[in-house]
């Protein structure tokens, strides 16, 4: 919807809920978020209250949907007010909450409310709100904190960080822990595989899965899941050819802490050194041989290095 099919003076009103949040039980949930924000609007007679929403959506970041969309129509001009439940929906990142509270929505002439705060631009300055983002940020920080101590303990025990398997593998249903193998998948790995031996390389396997109509990984797991297809479930891409030649747990191993962030404030994932990198051998059955992977990583590494130029 465009900014013009929005009314002027809207009632903005902003629920967000993270997964993390999410634990504190109901009283965070969207349903009651939107409920007390609804009743506030209507008992103080605020004209057209409008819904912006980001469900499972981390505080730290403000590049979410909903928010966006918000705050598209704040610089168009529409929104009048915006009202959270409390000043930790609004983000959890002490910065950039104190600039939309004290520059943006200012600038704009827009009145915030922070309902079980006791926020109210209208009503002046809050001397506790700069504290209650700071705290806000703290526990932002510090529950990335605790996250990142799970991941690691986990990763160190060899348990896989991934949420899902690579394509070729599947989750056991006897243990979601562990991968077995998706023969269908699979089959499709070793095959990219022995044309890459073979002297191919990915725009060649590409377009030779694509003739061949091979359901890409997108489509395979549509299929698997009885998801709608993809518009071309068989256009390989050379990026999906490239990122299954080089992933080492097809040989069976599992690769922990392959990449890092540098805070828990950006999405950004580094590449993590090899001796940062946690290798388990023998995790899951291997779909391809290890002589077979090496050999592949050495027959590209060949065809990325720059010819030489003819000497003058």
């Amino acid at each position: 919807m465009t900014a013009k099919n929005y009314p002027d003076n809207i009632t903005a009103l902003y629920a967000r809920l993270s997964q993390e949040d999410a634990l504190d039980g109901e009283s965070n949930s969207i349903a009651n978020q939107r409920k007390i924000l609804l009743k506030y609007a209507t008992d103080n007679h605020f004209p057209n209250p409008t819904f912006f929403i980001d469900d499972g959506v981390s505080g730290v970041t403000f590049d979410r949907p909903g928010w966006n969309e918000m705050i598209g129509l704040s610089e168009a001009g529409k929104v009048k007010t915006v009202i959270v439940k409390d000043m930790s929906r609004m983000g959890r990142d002490y910065l950039k909450v104190g600039y939309y509270t004290e520059s943006f929505f200012a600038e704009r002439d827009i009145r915030y409310i922070a309902i079980n705060d006791g926020v109210d631009s209208d009503k002046g300055e809050n001397d506790f709100t700069p504290f209650r983002n700071l705290f806000n940020d703290f526990y932002a920080r510090d529950t990335s904190k605790k996250i990142r101590a799970v991941m690691r303990s986990k990763g160190n025990a060899g348990e896989h960080l991934c949420t899902n398997p690579p394509y070729g593998y599947r989750k056991d249903p006897a243990d979601k822990k562990k991968w077995i193998v998706d023969e269908e998948a699979a089959e499709v790995v070793k095959r990219i595989f022995d044309l890459c031996i073979a002297g191919k390389g990915p725009m060649q396997i590409a377009k030779m899965l694509t003739a061949d109509k091979v359901l890409t990984v997108k489509a395979h797991y549509a299929k698997q899941n009885g998801r709608t297809m993809p518009d071309n479930p068989y256009r390989w891409s050379v990026e999906s050819i490239r990122g299954i030649l080089e992933r080492p747990e097809y040989t069976g191993c599992t690769v922990n802490f392959k990449t890092y962030s540098k805070s828990h404030k950006l999405k950004k994932r580094l590449q993590n050194a090899p001796e940062n990198q946690r290798i388990f051998l023998n995790t899951q059955p291997a779909i391809i041989e290890e002589q077979v992977f090496e050999r592949v990583q050495e027959l590209r590494a060949n065809k990325r290095r720059p010819a030489k130029q003819a000497e003058r």
